[in-house]
C-alpha cells in the first residue's frame, strides 16, 4: 500500500564520500545557493539530498537558521520536483538568509527542474 507521500520521499546524503561524488556532476548557481546535481544512473532509487553551510557564512546559529530554511523549502516544495535516482547537495549562500521564504522555494524548485542554458562561445572566436 502506497500513498502519495511515499512516492515523493527524498533522502539524505550524510557521508563525505556521498557529498564529494556529487560534486563532480553539474553546478546550476543561482543568488541564494548553488545546487549541485549527479545522476546516479539508477532510476529505481530515491532522490536523495544532502544540505552544506560553510562557516564562512556566519555563527552557529545562522547556519542552522540557513540549513533549516533549506531543509523545510525541500520539504515543503522541491521534493516533488527530484528525480529518482538523483543526488542533490544545496550549498547555502549568505543571502539565503534574508531572501522571502516563497522566493526562496520558487527559486530552488526552477533550479531543479531546469537545467542551465548551455555557455556561448565569447564573440569573435567562431572561425570565419
Amino acid at each position: 500500500m502506497t500513498s502519495e507521500k511515499d512516492k515523493t520521499t527524498v533522502g539524505r546524503l550524510k557521508s563525505r564520500p556521498q557529498f564529494l561524488a556529487v560534486r563532480t556532476g553539474e553546478a546550476r548557481k543561482g543568488p541564494h545557493f548553488l545546487l549541485e546535481v549527479l545522476d546516479r544512473n539508477d532510476p529505481e532509487s530515491e532522490a536523495r539530498v544532502g544540505f552544506t553551510v560553510t562557516k564562512k557564512h556566519g555563527n552557529a546559529v545562522e547556519r542552522n537558521r540557513m540549513r533549516r530554511r533549506l531543509k523545510e523549502a525541500v520539504r515543503l516544495s522541491a521534493g516533488f520536483a527530484m528525480k529518482p535516482g538523483h543526488d542533490y547537495v544545496i550549498v547555502a549562500r549568505r543571502d539565503l538568509l534574508n531572501a522571502p521564504f516563497d522566493a526562496l522555494t520558487r527559486a530552488l524548485k526552477d533550479r531543479i527542474e531546469n537545467k542551465p542554458k548551455p555557455k556561448r562561445p565569447p564573440a569573435g572566436s567562431r572561425k570565419p
